[in-house]
């Protein structure tokens, strides 16, 4: 029988989530409808007026999360699609003097199959090959051994760790996978001591901080590189092993930085800690095949570029044909491939594409002096909106909402952003302030992956999350600056 009290709550949140889609609805039909006057850009087309419609659709569904957040990707590609393709219904299609540029429909539907977007897939397919062949277990079993017995040593392991499992696999399979490793160890920790807290706590700080070292690691990187690398936007190159160069040696800084202020809010009572992780590692030829892949996938990420002119993109393919055609890999596996995040990454894609293949981005650029503004006040305002923003809704979200406007604001100031390091700056500033935002069980699934095992409290959540997210914020955005004024990124 149902609980009567959930089930009143339940019917108030379905009320809420009605009430702001019909807010959201009638704001989109405004804005659409609205004098192209009020705008204040220059030569602003009915296409063009359309698509900033459906950018702030987007914004209120995805904030109020009137509905999932891969839907609100969803229904972003079909209304562009059905309203402002070449492909639209007659009633919205027109000259090209009279509407504007329409977007091409082959355009927007090849959002979902962006190289970037099989960089992801591909980095999706190494993980569950990891997980099924047991080499997860396998490493995370190698990995902590150099680090003892030690109380506050084995803590540090479980940060790095999940830091290092996080750059190439999801960061919610990999906490679920450290949290069951962690279970056997709760038991011999005194249940009065902070050693459970540490221990739980150690695992999203280190799933959301590591997630930041390779450009893999978490959806709001693979929009910052899609934008870096657009060749029809900013084009800049951005090679897979440059992102690590800078954000790899970062992300344990950040950790080890992570590692004293856990400790310092829950210190361990107990000062051994005997650890045994428990898994099998299947012995078979196939195994082989996942370790030699992996390896030579993340070599080929790394080096690829350099050594033999393959791009990241390109490399991702290796792993999902080498396990296809080995059969280590079938249809049911690709189920557990996150698609929402999937479709999150390409709604996000369409806008900024949208932006871009009407001209919008180009009359804003034209209309609005964003070269008299200051790149500091923009960088520092931006990454604290997406830090905000991330620890309340999907970080996945935030990233697609704010990349694509910072993306033409970058453009339009040129060369003021040089003080700052550049539009590098800005944009992978985005994606440091989004893994940075960890303050509660809601902000990321790691973190609700930790507090429902009832040992973490919201407070302590709150704690940790706000310090290490606000040292991420400075540390990061500080490194990024001056990397990129010395040219390295």
């Amino acid at each position: 029988m149902q609980d009567p009290i959930k089930s009143v709550l339940s019917g108030d949140f379905s009320k809420r989530k009605f009430l702001m889609f019909v807010i959201t609805a009638l704001l989109t039909v405004i804005v659409w409808n609205l004098p192209s006057s009020f705008f204040g850009i220059d030569g602003l087309t009915v296409v063009q007026q359309r698509v900033i419609a459906i950018f702030v659709m987007a914004v209120l569904l995805w904030i109020t999360e009137a509905i999932p957040a891969w839907a609100t990707s969803i229904t972003i590609i079909f209304v562009l699609l059905f309203c402002v393709s070449d492909s639209s219904f007659k009633y919205f299609q027109g000259t090209e003097d009279q509407y504007g540029k329409m977007l091409d429909h082959v355009g927007v539907m090849a959002c979902f199959a962006d190289p970037t977007i099989i960089l992801f897939l591909g980095g999706f397919v190494l993980a569950i090959a990891a997980t099924k062949s047991g080499l997860d277990v396998l490493m995370a079993r190698t990995m902590i051994k150099p680090f003892g017995q030690k109380s506050e040593n084995v803590l540090l392991g479980f940060l790095l760790i999940t830091g290092v499992f996080s750059m190439f696999i999801s960061n919610t399979a990999t906490a679920a996978m450290m949290l069951t490793f962690l279970t056997p160890v709760f038991k011999a920790l005194p249940a009065s001591g902070k050693g459970r807290i540490a221990l739980t706590m150690a695992i999203p700080v280190g799933a959301n901080l590591g997630g930041m070292g390779t450009p893999i690691g978490t959806p709001p990187n693979v929009f910052a590189l899609k934008y870096l690398n657009d060749p029809a936007g900013l084009d800049l190159g951005i090679t897979f092993s440059q992102w690590m160069m800078i954000m790899v040696p970062l992300v344990i800084v950040l950790l080890i930085i992570a590692w004293r202020m856990i400790l310092h809010f829950f210190p361990f009572t107990k000062k051994t800690i005997h650890l045994e992780i428990n898994g099998e590692l299947s012995h078979n030829w196939r195994t082989a095949v996942v370790a030699v892949t992996f390896l030579l996938t993340i070599f080929l990420w790394v080096a690829g570029k350099d050594l033999f002119g393959i791009n990241a993109n390109t490399v991702a393919m290796l792993p999902i044909a080498v396990f296809a055609f080995t059969g280590v890999i079938n249809a049911k596996d690709l189920q557990e491939i996150d698609w929402s995040v999937i479709w999150m990454v390409a709604g996000g894609f369409a806008l900024g594409n949208a932006m871009n293949g009407t001209g919008l981005a180009e009359n804003a650029i034209k209309s609005i002096p964003f070269g008299a503004w200051n790149p500091f006040v923009i960088l520092i305002i931006a990454c604290l909106i997406c830090y905000a923003l991330s620890n309340f809704i999907s970080n996945t979200a935030t990233a697609a909402l704010l990349v694509p406007i910072l993306a033409v604001v970058c453009k339009g100031m040129g060369g003021t952003l040089d003080m700052i390091g550049g539009t590098i700056t800005v944009l992978v500033g985005i994606a440091v302030a989004a893994s940075g935002a960890m303050c509660l069980p809601i902000s990321t699934p790691p973190n609700a992956i930790a507090f429902s095992t009832g040992l973490v409290k919201q407070n302590d959540m709150l704690k940790v999350g706000l310090s290490v997210g606000i040292v991420t914020l400075i540390l990061g955005i500080s490194i990024l600056i001056v990397f990129g004024r010395l040219g390295v990124f």
